[in-house]
């Protein structure tokens, strides 16, 4: 047993106190909201998955205005959300050549909206990115920016020389297949019924995946089945992306990746960008909140004498009648919000949303992991709803203690870096011949 005297104990005691005041002091709320502030202000913010529809590409209601939409430019000012991919989807139809031609001229409307908007409605606020530079120097410039996804390579058609068409249009990225087997790869969506048409991609998807790596586009993963994940990660020159999933050993759902395809993803040097999409995120917790909020809900559009339909029965609508009950729904919806308070079940939120960042990089490693809605598609969450609540992801990294580099990386960095090298992998393959 030490025994100390009097002197030693007030030198310890000094030696004490002198730690205790250059010790730093634990930092506030208010610090650490300010230091997150700061962190999103400097990092380049990029969303890869926003759907858009044409009927807001017009002189009377298009993105300069702060529309119902989730995403557009004053939401995005708001939220300090940079780079927005915007998609050019078109739904899997029939396997035929009518249906060919009807999604090719689908997309080639989106295909024209996007560069309306950048080249003619609005140049001044929001440009056309086609590399990291573009994305690099147009937001340093202080203008929003605006990349190019392909959501389903069902427009395509049989002619493959589109491939090189839409990436002409500014197209980076393209998936293979949406919910539904196209002619190119199986869907997720076989696991309903166990029904596929290759298992996994089909001769013309092997080809498809040649043709992106020859043009610089990149892969995308988020919709094709797992079988097909593999296939095209194995052929793939060049790294691929899931542009819109999250982690399937979090929540057990078609839509995102297992441990294994994650691993290969790994390997092959891509990036999966987790999506804030309820129902991929927790789906018991997001089936308990819709059930009670529903019921609210309906009770709401009984009084207002509106009929609710379900979010299936609405995407399925003709353009127009879709517009129409969305804009019936507005008042409920307006109400509703009114009311949300009685509503006992806890949502999906941000925090959830961040516990598959987590896995993903304790999995993969933080070069892997990236970030994106589903906006206007289906996704958002409580306290990232919308563009204008973007810096609530950022916060809710700095509490979970990313440094900026980290954040940077996930919020465009890895991506662009993806972009990089798919590119790269492009002029040799070309410069081959």
């Amino acid at each position: 047993m030490k025994v100390f005297n009097s002197a030693t104990k007030i030198v310890l005691l000094l030696a004490m106190l002198l730690v205790s005041a250059c010790a730093p002091a634990a930092e506030t709320e208010e610090e650490l909201v300010e230091r997150a502030r700061g962190i999103h202000d400097r990092v380049i913010t990029l969303d890869t998955h926003n759907d858009i529809n044409v009927a807001n590409f017009t002189e009377e209601a298009n993105y300069t205005m702060d529309l119902p939409t989730q995403v557009n430019i004053p939401k995005m000012v708001e939220g300090g959300l940079d780079v927005t991919w915007l998609v050019v989807y078109v739904g899997q139809g029939p396997l035929t050549d009518e249906g060919f031609a009807k999604a090719t001229a689908d997309a080639m409307a989106k295909f024209e909206a996007i560069h309306w908007l950048t080249e003619e409605k609005a140049p001044d606020q929001i440009e056309l990115a086609l590399t990291s530079d573009d994305v690099r120097r147009i937001v340093a410039s202080g203008k929003r920016v605006a990349m190019i996804a392909i959501e389903n390579a069902y427009q395509v058609g049989l002619d493959m020389g589109n491939i090189k068409k839409f990436q002409e249009l500014g197209g980076r990225y393209m998936s293979l297949s949406h919910n539904g087997h196209s002619q190119f790869s199986d869907s997720n969506t076989g696991e309903r019924d166990n029904v596929w048409l290759y298992n996994g991609l089909s001769e013309m998807g092997k080809e498809a995946v040649a043709e992106m790596n020859k043009w610089g586009i990149m892969i995308d993963l988020s919709h094709p089945s797992k079988e097909s994940t593999m296939q095209a990660m194995a052929l793939s020159r060049a790294p691929v992306i899931a542009s819109h999933s999250a982690a399937r050993a979090m929540n057990d759902v078609s839509r995102n990746m297992d441990d294994e395809q994650l691993m290969a993803l790994k390997a092959n040097g891509g990036v999966i960008q987790t999506v804030a999409f309820r129902s991929y995120v927790n789906s018991a917790k997001d089936s308990t909140y819709s059930a009670v909020s529903d019921s609210l809900r309906s009770a709401i559009a009984a009084e207002m004498g509106v009929t609710l339909m379900g979010r299936r029965e609405v995407f399925q609508l003709p353009a127009e009648e879709r517009d129409a009950y969305m804009a019936s729904m507005a008042p409920v919806t307006e109400a509703f919000e009114a009311r949300k308070g009685e509503v006992t079940a806890e949502p999906v939120n941000v925090s959830d949303f961040v516990d598959h960042i987590d896995y993903l990089v304790n999995l993969i490693g933080i070069d892997h992991v990236g970030i994106s809605s589903d906006f206007d598609g289906g996704g958002g969450i409580e306290g990232w709803s919308s563009a204008a609540e973007t810096f609530n992801v950022t916060l809710e990294l700095v509490r979970r203690g990313y440094t900026e580099e980290q954040i940077g990386q996930m919020w465009s960095g890895n991506l662009l870096r993806v972009l990089d090298e798919v590119q790269a992998v492009a002029a040799q393959i070309q410069a081959e011949g």
